[in-house]
């Protein structure tokens, strides 16, 4: 099916034992049969169970990791919790990576921030690593209230590069590290996402199945999402690469969430000449969503900055995801999307 058409569719949800005593005479004893304790936590990113509150209120951290071809493969994704692809100049992405439920030893290439990163971590709030970058984009985000562990901040110690890999795609740090500079820091992360009981259909309203599903940021990236049935989750490829992280897994998410946004001129270049655009995040807008093998499409909110965004389907109610990792594109309004 051709999304793009989905789309201007939408626009006209006990038992009793016996024990023997020491003597010859029988005694009942009457035992009490317990079910299993189940967690009543909830990692907030994932929707998955949490050992316990502490580890459901763990403030996450953000990073930002390279996703240019010299990066390729990249290390921490797999532990992640969510992934935000955001268009940067000369119509490259760049991951702006969440952790929370789990730690990655090895985490990068870090890079830079970059100004559509504000109005995420004005949401996320936590811990954010980054390499450094434009003045104003600092400023920016740490006008948010995040805790900064960047490389240029206290937490410095925390980062070293590869000498295999040229620069600047081989800055790496670590999650276990950077959490250790930043102890008992950090706000407590909000529930993100609406979740379905895990294993259950998606059922927003207009789910169709899909196998395949490219997004265009630009003539320079493309990604495509293929569903794995056998393993429940969407592989991703970028430019027709199928893209692994550095421990050999695929590159993969139990749920894509595709938002059309508009993009601006921040009125900065990079050291090309390229213009560096924002997305503008706060707002609302279209929406594609891929889960349980099915795509919907529907709509985005997020009225503040530091609101929570909500998802709806095309009939107004807010769409449920599989408990799991979730990948968020953050699409120019008007780029293509193709699916069958």
């Amino acid at each position: 099916m051709a999304s793009s058409a989905a789309l201007s569719a939408l626009l006209a949800a006990c038992g009793t034992t016996s024990a023997p005593s020491t003597s010859q005479t029988t005694v009942k004893v009457t035992t009490t049969t317990r079910a299993p304790v189940v967690s009543s936590y909830v990692y907030p990113y994932t929707g998955l169970p949490a050992p316990n509150a502490a580890a459901a209120q763990l403030p996450s951290l953000e990073v930002k990791i390279d996703n240019s071809a010299p990066a390729w493969p990249q290390s921490g994704l797999s532990e992640s919790d969510v992934i935000y692809e955001e268009m940067v100049e000369g119509g490259l992405t760049r991951y702006f990576v969440v952790f929370q439920s789990h730690n990655a030893t090895t985490v990068g290439p870090v890079r830079s921030v970059r100004a559509s990163d504000a109005d995420l971590l004005a949401t996320l709030g936590g811990l954010f690593a980054y390499s450094g970058g434009i003045p104003a984009f600092v400023a920016d985000a740490r006008a948010t209230g995040i805790v900064d562990v960047g490389a240029n901040s206290a937490a410095g110690a925390d980062y070293y590069r590869l000498a295999s890999r040229p620069e600047p795609h081989n800055l790496y740090t670590s999650t276990v590290s950077l959490r250790a500079s930043a102890a008992g820091l950090g706000s407590t992360p909000p529930v993100l996402f609406k979740w379905r009981k895990l294993g259950s259909p998606f059922r927003a309203a207009g789910a169709v199945p899909v196998s395949n599903v490219q997004v265009e940021f630009s003539g320079a990236t493309y990604a495509q999402w293929a569903w794995n049935p056998a393993l429940g989750e969407w592989d991703r490829t970028t430019n027709g690469v199928a893209q692994f992280d550095a421990s050999g897994k695929a590159v993969s998410a139990q749920n894509v969430i595709i938002e059309f946004m508009p993009y601006v001129n921040t009125g900065f270049v990079d050291p090309a000449g390229n213009p560096v655009p924002k997305a503008e995040s706060v707002g609302s807008g279209n929406a594609i969503f891929l889960s349980g093998g099915k795509e919907a499409v529907g709509t985005w909110s997020k009225p503040q900055a530091n609101s929570v965004p909500v998802y709806r389907d095309s009939n107004g109610s807010q769409v449920r995801l599989e408990p799991g990792r979730t990948f968020v594109e953050m699409v120019e309004t008007g780029s293509p999307v193709t699916s069958k």
